[in-house]
């Protein structure tokens, strides 16, 4: 009888959490200005956006966005699905709506057999189709490790728009899904345990938090993915010219997470996003266990918004630019 194959086995990280480490990444694209275009460029590289986007007439802007990422469980189908939605949540996370994406597939023919790689693709398609948006097509290339994610063209009123430095002091601070990811998927790496509620908070798409953030008003916001919490909140912090204050009492989290952290289960990542927000954070009485799990990075994750949105806690608020970019009270 074959064994199962466990895709996380073939992923040096997992989900988000093998994104290059934030530091890193600002130090490669620093200088590196967009090429110039025709189109009017609303949204680029200045803050680390979640999204490109460009004007295509007064009342429409185009959205462009690509992810990608190593398995994050080992079910190839609903790595799939988290993946799509993930992509997908860049669009939203601008106020966006997609309309098209592409398949991006690494793939080890000569390792693992091509029908888990449909399943991947199927379970992309399914939520590509829950979301409305069209999946055509797409690229794939045989690789050492196998990656998957999307290309996601959408569409975006520029008054609607959702940006990292939009944000003014005053301003509640919402969250949109619970934190823990991380942790939970670094567990099921190291030990093949399932967590549903994981997999099930990873494939929810934030269409309608996004939906709701633009009926409520919200202009300035981000996604909170493989940079944690923490590394998210002070992108927002620097892009607006605020501080960002956490009520660490307040910040929800999946169920076993908290037992995942003690149990040692920490990505290298989660670390590294800690090691990097250190500088400009002041971490108030939270200990070594909170700090982690703030700055544990999240694949799929909820919306962080200045603003108040239905159903969604209020985590904390934008002050006036203080000593520091975040402070964890």
């Amino acid at each position: 009888m074959t064994e199962p194959v466990r895709l996380t086995e073939y992923a040096r990280g997992g989900g988000c959490a093998c994104k290059i480490p934030p530091g890193e990444l600002e130090i490669m694209v620093a200088g590196l200005g967009p090429a110039t275009g025709t189109a009017e460029l609303l949204v680029g590289l200045d803050h680390g956006d979640d999204a490109a986007v460009v004007r295509l007439d007064e009342r429409t802007g185009v959205v462009s966005t690509a992810d990608f990422f190593t398995p994050v469980v080992d079910d190839a189908y609903d790595w799939g699905r988290i993946a799509a939605a993930n992509a997908l949540s860049d669009v939203y996370a601008m106020g966006g709506t997609p309309l098209v994406a592409l398949n991006l597939l690494c793939w080890p023919r000569d390792v693992l057999p091509l029908e888990l790689a449909r399943e991947v693709l199927r379970g992309g398609q399914d939520v590509a189709r829950e979301a409305g948006c069209h999946l055509a097509g797409g690229h794939s290339v045989d690789d050492d490790g196998p990656k998957y994610g999307l290309a996601v063209t959408g569409t975006v009123r520029p008054e609607e728009l959702i940006t990292l430095d939009a944000g003014r002091a005053g301003v509640p601070l919402s969250l949109t899904k619970p934190l823990g990811v991380g942790v939970l998927n670094t567990r099921h790496k190291a030990t093949g345990e399932s967590f549903p509620e994981a997999v099930a908070t990873m494939s929810v798409l934030n269409r309608e938090a996004a939906r709701a953030a633009v009926a409520a008003g919200i202009r300035c916001g981000t996604d909170v993915t493989g940079f944690g919490l923490l590394g998210h909140a002070s992108k927002l912090a620097r892009a607006s010219q605020v501080t960002v204050a956490i009520d660490t009492a307040r910040v929800p989290y999946l169920a076993g997470a908290r037992e995942a952290l003690r149990d040692g289960f920490v990505s290298g990542g989660s670390r590294r996003n800690l090691e990097w927000v250190t500088r400009w954070t002041d971490f108030g009485a939270a200990d070594e266990a909170e700090r982690l799990l703030l700055a544990d990075a999240q694949t799929s994750g909820g919306l962080l918004v200045a603003g108040e949105v239905p159903g969604a806690p209020v985590v904390g608020e934008l002050l006036p630019r203080g000593d520091h970019l975040v402070v964890l009270r």
